[in-house]
């Protein structure tokens, strides 16, 4: 039992420095083992490793490739356009040996930094070397710049036990007080590319709204070309009826226009006309010429006759019209006369054959109208001759 009591405490001593002499290293790991920091020995290979317990210690590194984001820092091409670059760097530790004597106990943490500024010192040199420019390092062969940042910081790296596997650049940017500075150029830059389109869309719109317009002047002036004509045809027409209908009846044909005369004139409830009482407008309401020519008795069948004849000769007017189409150009305000004819006498019907100013159709058709007029302007109730058939006729 005492044997037994004494085996306990020495078995499990022996397991504790049996324990403390083992090391397991794994696949992603290296392995050293120091000694009062003296390196003893050097566990690469992924297994079990022994050691002096209580005397020797394990550091392990690992052995996988690292990330390393640098800071963003500023260099100056050779056009001394100024840029803000962020880089980072893929590295692994190559020699164990060489990376302890390099980083001591400082590390991973130690190599980064010393590798950080390596890679600022090389992106640098490579960034501001003669012939770079800005552009080229915006443009595609910044992969070759890249591959040379690389191989140069590669060889510095390897003074730490370091291998340097890749080197990019994450940003290529200016730097914050020259944004401003190029976003405004950017600006002017886009507002004059807008303002040269705009002004060639107006280039265009004007030539379009020429050709409309210029468009629209020849068809506005072929259809007044084409109205001209018909109008020009319509008038010939018109003028010929006229002509018609004059030679049938010439006097009663004046005596018709100096009605629509005085229609015209007269129409409308307030219409005030100041004129000579001699002139030719009133010949077919001056009574006197009536009771000139022989009185109202006397002038009623010439009335009569020349009513009749009218009334043949604006059938025929009308029968004319008709057939052309145009009988409502008889009502046209503007109507033009035949050739030769005398408008005022026309208009007045002041032409006659004897000289006296009023032909006896005429003043025996309006001789009762105008003694009328007569007997109302005096105010003398006598003076008004009865109604006769030459009224009825007019």
């Amino acid at each position: 039992m005492r044997k037994l009591t004494i085996l306990v405490p020495i078995l499990i001593v022996a397991v504790v420095l049996l324990l403390s002499s083992i090391f397991i290293v794994k696949e992603t790991e290296k392995a050293l083992v120091l000694q009062f920091g003296q390196i003893k020995k050097v566990q690469e290979e992924p297994g079990i490793g022994f050691k002096v317990p209580f005397v020797q210690q394990v550091v392990r590194y690992d052995d996988r490739i690292l990330s390393l984001d640098t800071e963003p820092f500023e260099v100056t091409p050779s056009d001394d356009r100024r840029l803000v670059v962020d880089a980072f760097a893929r590295y692994r530790i190559a020699d164990v040996v060489q990376f302890r004597e390099a980083t001591g106990a400082g590390g991973v943490l130690d190599a980064e930094r010393r590798l950080a500024n390596i890679l600022n010192a090389q992106t640098r040199a490579v960034l501001g070397a003669e012939g770079v420019t800005s552009n080229t390092i915006l443009s595609e062969e910044r992969s070759v710049l890249m591959e040379r940042i690389r191989d140069e910081a590669r060889e510095r790296a390897q003074a730490i036990g370091l291998d340097v596997v890749d080197v990019r650049l994450k940003q290529t940017n200016l730097p914050e007080q020259n944004l401003e500075a190029t976003f405004a150029r950017m600006r002017a830059e886009r507002e004059r590319e807008a303002a040269d389109e705009v002004a060639r869309g107006e280039e265009a719109a004007q030539r379009v709204r020429a050709l409309a317009d210029r468009t629209v002047v020849e068809l506005v002036s072929e259809a007044n070309r084409e109205a001209e004509i018909v109008r020009g045809e319509a008038d010939a027409r018109r003028n010929a009826i006229y002509g018609q209908a004059y030679g049938a009846n010439p006097e009663f044909f004046e005596f018709y226009r100096s009605l629509e005369a005085y229609q015209r004139a007269l129409n409308g409830d307030n219409s005030t006309m100041v004129m000579s009482p001699e002139g030719e407008f009133f010949n077919y309401l001056r009574s006197d010429q009536v009771r000139g020519e022989g009185g109202s008795q006397s002038g009623a069948a010439p009335a009569a006759a020349a009513g009749e004849e009218a009334a043949a000769s604006q059938s025929q007017a009308d029968d004319a019209v008709t057939d052309t189409g145009t009988g409502a150009l008889a009502e046209d305000e503007d109507v033009a006369l035949p050739e030769g004819t005398d408008t005022d006498a026309a208009d007045t019907g002041a032409s006659d054959t004897d000289g006296s100013g009023t032909s006896e159709a005429q003043a025996a058709a309006n001789g009762p109208a105008a003694a009328s007029d007569d007997a109302t302007e005096t105010g003398d109730p006598a003076a008004a001759p009865a109604t006769t058939g030459a009224d009825e006729t007019d």
